[in-house]
């Protein structure tokens, strides 16, 4: 059996994982016929969100402790993930990206991203293990990388600036589609990064995990 690892950050589209992207990209792993393996850093969160009001809260909370209601507490902590144990990896979005996953949403294309992220992405790149990245999560891919990226964060004029800034090529792609980087074996969709249907991002989300798939050597 394939073992997909799958990155989160947290639980709520607000200060952790998009919940739908998450348990899209986990239902595509198990209609294919492969494993999911769930890591999360085990830290806590830069803030936490009411998501029915869309204010912070005064509360503090561990980002792996709340991954594990997504993850029904199958889940690791992103130290534990190994590339040697992986056959591809795949990051959903959702703002914890930005705030859990690097400072993206304090420093824009001059961020810092997690460490231990960065020596996992590294390790699968090096040895050619293909990589997906979702909604906002393909942004963190060109301050992870030295190399030539095309990637896509949708249809956004500002993102796409953005991923410009950082030295990427950004490809303007719909909702249900995906953008393949044959050279480096990784896939990119835009979910919610658009305003959209959850029919809508399942379809690109299914599409970024057949190309997976098919990348695994």
């Amino acid at each position: 059996m394939k073992r997909i690892g799958v990155v989160l950050r947290g639980c709520g589209v607000n200060d952790g994982s998009e919940i739908h992207e998450a348990v899209l990209t986990l239902l595509a792993i198990d209609r294919a016929g492969a494993g999911a393996l769930c890591f999360a850093p085990d830290k806590p969160q830069l803030q936490v969100i009411n998501h029915l009001s869309g204010e912070p809260c005064d509360e503090r909370r561990n980002v792996l402790v709340e991954a594990a209601r997504i993850a029904r507490g199958h889940i690791q902590p992103l130290s534990a993930a190994s590339a040697d144990e992986l056959d591809a990896l795949i990051v959903p979005g959702g703002f914890g990206v930005a705030k859990n996953l690097s400072n993206l949403a304090q420093t824009g294309a001059d961020c810092e991203v997690d460490a231990e992220l960065a020596r996992l992405v590294q390790a699968m790149h090096e040895k050619r293990k293909p990589l997906g990245f979702i909604c906002i999560a393909p942004a963190l891919l060109p301050k992870i990388l030295a190399v030539p990226l095309r990637l896509t964060l949708g249809t956004d004029v500002d993102a796409a600036e953005m991923v410009d800034d950082m030295g990427a090529i950004h490809v303007t792609c719909p909702v249900d589609d995906i953008v393949i980087d044959g050279d480096n074996n990784i896939i990119t969709t835009p979910a919610y990064m658009q305003e959209t249907s959850i029919a809508e991002v399942a379809k690109g989300i299914d599409k970024l995990m057949a190309r997976v798939l098919e990348f695994i050597p």
